[in-house]
């Protein structure tokens, strides 16, 4: 699990309640259910209404794997393949049949079992490109909503300080509440900023991110199958490979 996530949305919030002690204020003073309702409850409803049911009904999964998934380390990858190499080398491509039941990655497994089966290499190139596409267009999809709900929050805010504000104007004959009311009109834009900036943006943004990582190493994976599949020197191998690694990775694999 990588914190980033978790770790950068708490900041943020600490930050907020922080700047509100600061100021004197108290922080719940802005727990008030109607807002809340209404910001959560209508950018949900606005963003499944401009998408699809699946993408909606999907949004648990997505919020846990943004918050739980572990980045893919590419270099640890490598060094499988390269064994994977060795070993077809030294013994053919038939003898990783047993090998391969001890492959964690499903998609590196997949990969040679079509190349073990004889498959054409230009086809099993296309087979697992389309399957990575296949993911992005996924991916894509789940990080949408996020997005959009990014977009959507701050505009349900603003509505319901206007609805708060209408209220406001029907008791002008108070003048001793309208202090209090005015305060409470903003919390919903409050919200409505906040929600957008602090979890639905970011998250959207986590769940592309951990899609480019991903899909970068089902493209790793592909170029080490093709090689295994030439029967390839496992030492130019491991070159290629490790040419592809991101360049943090690859000066921290040299270090190791």
């Amino acid at each position: 699990m990588d914190p980033a996530t978790l770790a950068g949305i708490g900041i943020a919030a600490v930050s907020i309640l922080v700047m509100m002690l600061l100021e004197g204020s108290n922080p719940m003073s802005i727990m008030l259910l109607a807002p809340i309702i209404l910001v959560f409850g209508g950018t949900f409803g606005v963003a499944m209404a401009g998408g699809v049911l699946r993408d909606s009904l999907g949004i648990g999964k997505q919020i846990q794997r943004a918050l739980t998934a572990k980045p893919a380390v590419s270099a640890e990858l490598v060094e499988s393949i390269v064994k994977l190499a060795e070993r077809a080398r030294r013994e053919g491509l038939l003898a990783l049949e047993d090998a391969i039941k001890e492959v964690e990655d499903p998609f590196l497994r997949r990969g040679l079992e079509l190349a073990i089966d004889g498959t054409d290499p230009e086809e099993l190139r296309e087979i697992l490109e389309a399957e990575v596409e296949a993911k992005r267009k996924a991916d894509k999809s789940g990080a949408k909503i996020f997005t959009d709900m990014g977009g959507y929050a701050p505009t349900i805010g603003i509505i319901g300080t206007v609805v708060s504000l209408v209220h406001v104007l029907e008791n002008l004959s108070e003048p001793s509440k309208l202090g209090h009311m005015i305060g409470a009109a903003f919390v919903a834009t409050l919200w409505g900023v906040a929600s957008a900036n602090v979890m639905w943006l970011p998250i959207g943004n986590r769940l592309k991110r951990i899609s480019e990582l991903e899909c970068a190493q089902m493209e790793l994976t592909i170029e080490g199958i093709a090689n295994i599949q030439a029967g390839t020197n496992p030492r130019l191998v491991s070159q290629k490979l490790k040419s592809l690694l991101p360049p943090g990775e690859a000066e921290e694999k040299k270090a190791a």
